[in-house]
């Protein structure tokens, strides 16, 4: 499609979560940076942001990041778990043979587990996405009870909960203080500032082969109106907007490009004036 027309090896707006396309901006930066801090001190950490702010991106760049031969990392994708089938999951995901049936005995045999990774050098990384989706307090209460699994100078494992700003406001109950009191880190991942926009389109068509300036300066401003800075809607009207310049040959993108392209995917208004 337009990779050829415009010179592009890959799609460089792609919506999926690719780490070798994370661009990090000062926001994104800090946010790897501080979840790297807490695998490596053992601590539970949350990560919010709104939707499309890049928060599944950090957290597939963490995983990169850290070394196989140290860490065990577990993915939680749909959260919407009661809190045994939760305990089932993360014990399947530990490769914990035959879990027992009954939760006391399926915690001693999740904390033999981790037990043993410690002893070989491990730490297994818990990370639960879309976790403001978790059902009910119960299984909250289980997410906090494994972090109780620690020895006198050593928590064992890692916990990050990944989730929509609704998930801050949830701890934030009075019955989540018990859980709330075990957080050693929260980070916000907001919209990408205006003056990082420039970058981080520049970035992603470096990583899609392309070095030469592909959308004008006016059709960047344009992008952050239309989007609000929001990375995900970026992708989108920067995708359209190479669209509808291949079909109008434009050899550059320029801002009537980009209002096109916010009109087809009924973004009617600007997000920003």
């Amino acid at each position: 499609m337009f990779e050829t027309y415009y010179g592009l090896s890959r799609k460089p707006f792609s919506k999926t979560p690719d780490p070798s396309f994370l661009y990090l901006s000062r926001a994104h930066e800090e946010a790897l940076a501080r979840l790297q801090y807490a695998v490596e001190e053992k601590e539970l950490a949350v990560l919010t942001g709104e939707i499309g702010c890049g928060k599944t991106t950090v957290t597939r760049a963490l995983v990169d990041s850290l070394d196989e031969q140290r860490y065990k990392v577990v993915m939680l994708l749909n959260p919407r778990l009661t809190a045994a089938q939760f305990l089932r999951t993360l014990a399947r995901r530990l490769e914990v043979s035959a879990p027992a049936g009954f939760k006391d005995d399926l915690l001693e045999a999740l904390y033999a587990k981790v037990y043993e990774h410690y002893q070989a050098g491990i730490t297994p990384v818990i990370i639960i996405d879309e976790a403001q989706l978790i059902p009910g307090k119960e299984t909250f209460e289980e997410i906090r009870l494994l972090t109780n699994f620690q020895l006198d100078d050593a928590n064992l494992l890692s916990l990050i909960l990944v989730g929509q700003p609704d998930l801050r406001r949830r701890l934030n109950h009075r019955a989540y203080m018990p859980l709330r009191q075990r957080i050693g880190l929260y980070y916000h991942l907001g919209p990408l500032p205006e003056e990082e926009l420039q970058g981080y389109i520049e970035h992603r068509l470096r990583r899609a082969g392309r070095t030469e300036p592909l959308f004008s300066p006016e059709a960047i401003r344009a992008l952050y109106r239309y989007s609000g800075g929001i990375p995900r809607l970026i992708n989108s009207l920067a995708t359209t907007a190479l669209l509808e310049g291949m079909s109008a040959e434009a050899p550059l993108i320029e801002a009537p490009l980009v209002e096109a392209a916010a009109r087809e995917l009924g973004l009617d208004g600007p997000r920003l004036n």
